[in-house]
């Protein structure tokens, strides 16, 4: 099983060419230490929320955009080696100024739970973060589970819940504080990718109007504190 590093950020719009230059510049060190993948995506259609969302996550700022992107790794084993090698400073990449705030990025270690369909470069990503009770874990993915061949059958290509694993606390910005997370609760870092927006629009109109009358199951988690966006991939090592 593939083992995920989940990233969430806030980039000015200005710096777009700037942050796609920064991240061709990374992967190859990401490469070099194991990773498999690693896939970049800034926000097209991501919404404020409530109580959360991705602007209040990152504190950003009115020119910013959010940032959602993570790199696979064959297993939880080469991702702590290469995190390793670079916090203790034996093996730091060389990389040009960063084009956003890393103060106000999160991010942490993730391991898959559900899996539907195929990853495809050039999907159009919706991204989601959420935190669950721990002693929850199964209810959690077989609800997931349920919900795949729905997904599919309005045209998603790929569905994958990912299970924090190993999510530390930050000082500025973390996962804990983007979803308000309670005692015994884990976050959650999910994607569900599209062939283009239109289509995940679509699926989106049909689902809000099939359960418009319908009573809706006890969920394993608190969906008042989900935040979730449509992002555009910018970049991809798969054809990087």
């Amino acid at each position: 099983m593939t083992y995920i590093s989940g990233f969430v950020a806030a980039v000015p719009r200005a710096n777009r060419d700037a942050f796609i230059a920064h991240a061709k510049a990374g992967w190859p060190w990401f490469q070099k230490r194991g990773a498999l993948r690693m896939v970049e995506c800034l926000g097209e259609d991501v919404k404020p929320g409530k109580q959360t969302d991705f602007y209040r996550a990152t504190q950003a700022r009115e020119d910013e955009v959010p940032l959602f992107s993570w790199v696979v790794w064959p297993d939880r084993a080469t991702a702590d080696a290469a995190w390793a090698g670079m916090q203790d400073g034996t093996d730091v990449p060389e990389m040009p100024e960063m084009p956003f705030d890393g103060a106000r990025m999160f991010w942490g270690g993730f391991a898959p739970i559900v899996e539907e369909g195929e990853s495809r470069p050039g999907s159009y990503v919706q991204g989601f973060v959420l935190a669950a009770p721990a002693d929850r874990k199964q209810a959690y993915i077989d609800m997931a589970k349920s919900a795949t061949e729905m997904f599919r059958g309005y045209g998603a290509q790929y569905q994958v819940e990912c299970w924090g694993d190993d999510v530390p606390h930050g000082k500025l910005t973390d996962f804990y504080r983007a979803t308000d997370a309670r005692d015994g609760e884990v976050p959650l870092f999910s994607w569900i990718e599209w062939p283009d927006r239109a289509t995940c629009d679509e699926a989106g109109r049909k689902m809000e109007a099939e359960m418009a009358d319908m009573e809706m199951p006890e969920m394993p988690f608190d969906g008042m504190r989900m935040f979730w966006g449509g992002f555009t991939p910018v970049f991809d090592s798969k054809t990087a």
